[in-house]
């Protein structure tokens, strides 16, 4: 799974990247970037296939308009390429794509009882995207709740030893057809391929990385393995 990650930038170095703006009371409101330790149920930038669209917050957890309460968005943080247009909590993958900033992801590599953390980077692309879906969901008070999930699909050479799965990485050509709502979703989902590991780098970072209300540039930094558990 995917269930951590980072963008640690500001907030006019993703309007750069996208060719887009964030709309200025969210940014008052939420005050979130950067974030060096980004959660399931955390308000993160999507870019939506709507017309026109800002930058938004939306909520990473995804919840079904049909879904009768919010518990359910702690299993959907994560859909899975090969299955998604299987369940039903992802029917919104036929209308509803968008990019999600990241510049790094963390994913944990077990070794006998020890579950090792490690960031992700692309070093030669400092904002990337993942592939995601959204929802808009009404709570029973009439309150809307926008919300997303990733998707995620088998590892690729560098990911292999870590973990199982990787977030599907969009390059900047495949960005324009996942929001493309001309093209049928077969074609659409064929583009997602596992990035080439030759253009990532992974490296170990601080176990403080565990504690999500832990959020500090520090978490980025490289961690020799001998220091491991003693920096910071």
């Amino acid at each position: 799974m995917c269930g951590r990650a980072t963008l640690a930038k500001k907030p006019k170095a993703i309007e750069k990247r996208y060719k887009a703006t964030f709309e200025a009371t969210e940014l008052v409101e939420k005050n979130l970037l950067p974030n060096y330790n980004i959660a399931p149920t955390h308000w993160h930038p999507v870019l939506t296939n709507e017309i026109d669209n800002p930058l938004r917050f939306f909520k990473w957890g995804l919840i079904p308009s049909w879904a009768k309460d919010a518990k359910i968005a702690s299993n959907l943080i994560n859909a899975r390429i090969e299955t998604i247009l299987d369940k039903p909590a992802f029917k919104c993958v036929h209308q509803q794509r968008c990019l999600v900033p990241y510049d790094g992801f963390y994913e944990w590599k077990k070794i006998g009882k020890d579950r090792i953390p490690y960031r992700i980077i692309l070093p030669d692309t400092p904002i990337f995207s993942v592939a995601g879906i959204w929802e808009i969901w009404t709570n029973p008070i009439g309150t809307t709740i926008p919300t997303f999930a990733v998707l995620t699909q088998a590892p690729n050479e560098l990911m292999q030893p870590i973990h199982d799965r990787m977030p599907a990485i969009l390059s900047p050509s495949q960005e324009t057809i996942w929001l493309d709502n001309a093209l049928s979703i077969q074609d659409i989902l064929s583009i997602i391929k596992p990035y080439p590991s030759e253009l990532m780098k992974a490296y170990r970072v601080s176990s403080q990385v565990n504690t999500v209300k832990i959020n500090k540039p520090q978490l980025l930094e490289e961690v020799p393995d001998f220091q491991q558990g003693s920096l910071f």
